[in-house]
């Protein structure tokens, strides 16, 4: 199988390939530079591996929360290229995308749970709680934004580690959540490379979407509502 993956929806501009078992990526922080950056580490990345798009056999991208103009680029970019490809899409949350990095990072075991928590600015972060099964993150309840104070942590976990740039803003959590944690990254942002682990499990099970499928998840989609032209 190859799959070429994608993230544009943080302060990171990566992309990876997955061909003939063999996984690749290029990542840069720039988060002014993904319209610049992706297009080129797409095409140096099929350069290396001698193929072209048309050996793709499906395409992935971090679909959020996060950035809405990075998520909106990424969005753009796999939808153009499904399209023109013929060929499926497989959607990954950018919050599971990081709870993967983070299963890897604190190298827990089954049954451990990650809470990541992005920065979503207006007094809110995206928020969402993993646990970890058979190496992989799996979702807990559901993805959600809210006031850091609103934040909670998924019953029947009894070890959590947190994972995001939005435990920089861990002082506004509950006590609770907080002393819950193990340890925490907030560092840790979505990955092209984690995109492309989750993406290949999931089109084995699912086959993944067609092009007019692949959109965005905001969560907060009244914000981007009320930003319209008159509204």
């Amino acid at each position: 199988m190859n799959l070429l993956a994608v993230d544009t929806s943080s302060e990171g501009c990566s992309a990876a390939l997955i061909c003939g078992g063999q996984a690749t990526g290029r990542s840069e922080i720039a988060p002014r530079g993904h319209t610049r950056l992706l297009m080129p580490m797409i095409r140096g990345l099929l350069t290396e591996a001698g193929i072209t798009p048309a050996d793709l056999d499906a395409l992935a991208f971090a679909c959020g929360p996060g950035s809405f103009t990075g998520v909106r680029i990424a969005t753009g970019v796999i939808q153009g290229l499904a399209y023109g490809l013929e060929i499926p899409v497989v959607p990954v949350s950018s919050l599971q995308a990081v709870a993967a990095g983070a299963v890897e990072r604190f190298g827990l075991a089954d049954g451990d749970g990650v809470a990541v928590a992005f920065d979503a600015r207006m007094g809110e972060v995206y928020w969402a709680c993993f646990q970890c099964r058979s190496g992989r993150p799996e979702l807990l309840g559901a993805e959600r934004v809210c006031p850091p104070a609103n934040v909670s942590l998924a019953a029947d976990v009894t070890r959590w580690w947190g994972a995001g740039s939005g435990w920089a803003l861990q002082q506004d959590f509950p006590a609770d959540v907080v002393a819950a944690m193990v340890s925490v990254d907030d560092s840790l942002i979505p990955q092209a490379s984690r995109v492309a682990q989750l993406a290949s499990e999931a089109f084995v099970a699912t086959g993944g979407v067609a092009a007019a499928e692949a959109q965005p998840v905001y969560i907060r989609d009244e914000v981007a509502w009320k930003k319209l032209p008159g509204r």
